[in-house]
């Protein structure tokens, strides 16, 4: 009997899946809405929906924090409706390969493993990766190779920086800036300068839009509330407002990634400055940071084609591809 294997992508805003069965990544936001403490009222994009419109019994959260996990309890509810989903409620017993953050801790990196084994989901076999590693693979990097390569991936609440050689990686720094901040900037911009009160899915909005907004020399539309009146308004905002909001960010990425690059080996260094910046993440998409990133290294900067789902491409090609099998491994002492 061929067990179906599943690749999990936790990310703080949106979780990704790859199914062998169904050879696709299921995409949906890693949040859960709790009614009265205790009942499951909704999750995934369902929950987004609600967020920030919710009554006081709803509560609605993300379960990850800073790229790891704040509430197991939730995560665990979420994977196992997720699987059962993707399964159609047969729940088959199924192997599973986690992708993990490197810079993190020991125990940190034991609680996603403990995750997928407690979540009632019938694992028989649970594998991690290194995330940055599974980032190159879905970026077609052949990271088994012993030639450098610089992983820049910048996430909703995080910025994972890392150099990989030889399948594994040689430094890793995780910082955190992300998604979230840059929605928080724009919100303190819009704010200070128009005296507006906007909710993060309009600064989301806004922030996404951005690079078709310039395009067209359009300004964003948005709505929010009035500190002076208190009441609801709609004003539009330039968009060199809200790109001047996310500079700040943008350099503290740069000045991460130059202190990798400071701290990377010469012969690894050399490779680097040939292959150029690999740049994904969901939020990797947002107008000017690749070329911002491009100026402040002077390296090329190849964006990833999808890179949302870019761990999630390397997790599928470790589950199906036996040259890359051994790029996953088991947490000592847990494995079955």
């Amino acid at each position: 009997m061929v067990i179906n294997a599943y690749g999990i992508d936790l990310g703080t805003n949106n979780i990704k899946i790859y199914s062998k069965n169904e050879d696709d990544i299921l995409v949906e936001k890693n949040m859960i809405a709790i009614e009265n403490k205790n009942t499951l009222f909704a999750y995934g994009n369902s929950a987004f929906e609600m967020y920030e419109k919710a009554p006081g019994n709803i509560h609605i959260s993300f379960p990850l924090s800073n790229g790891v996990i704040a509430d197991i309890k939730n995560m665990e509810t979420l994977v196992k409706y997720f699987i059962n989903d993707l399964q159609k409620g047969s729940n088959k017993p199924a192997d599973f390969f986690i992708a993990v953050p490197t810079d993190v801790t020991e125990v940190e990196k034991r609680a996603f493993y403990d995750l997928i084994r407690d979540a009632n989901i019938k694992a028989k076999k649970i594998m991690v990766v290194e995330k940055a590693v599974a980032d190159g693979l879905g970026m077609d990097i052949d990271v088994k190779n012993s030639q450098g390569v610089i992983v820049v991936n910048v996430g909703y609440e995080t910025t994972e920086i890392s150099i990989l050689s030889l399948g594994g990686i040689v430094l890793s720094r995780l910082i955190k800036v992300g998604g979230m901040k840059f929605d928080d900037s724009i919100r303190s911009a819009i704010r200070r300068e128009y005296g507006l009160i906007i909710g993060g899915k309009t600064a989301e909005t806004v922030k996404i839009n951005l690079k078709d907004l310039e395009k067209e020399g359009k300004g964003a539309v948005v709505y929010g509330r009035d500190i002076v009146t208190g009441l609801p308004v709609e004003r539009v905002i330039p968009t060199e407002l809200v790109c001047d909001s996310l500079t700040e960010h943008f350099n503290t990425i740069i000045d991460n990634v130059k202190v990798i690059l400071e701290r990377t080996p010469p012969e690894l260094a050399a490779d680097i400055y040939r292959h150029g910046i690999y740049l994904t993440g969901g939020a990797s998409q947002v107008s000017h940071l690749a070329q911002k990133l491009a100026e402040g290294t002077g390296l090329k900067v190849n964006v990833a084609e999808n890179p949302m789902t870019s761990v999630a491409q390397g997790l599928a090609k470790i589950i199906n591809e036996d040259n890359y099998k051994s790029i996953a491994y088991a947490i000592e002492g847990m494995s079955k």
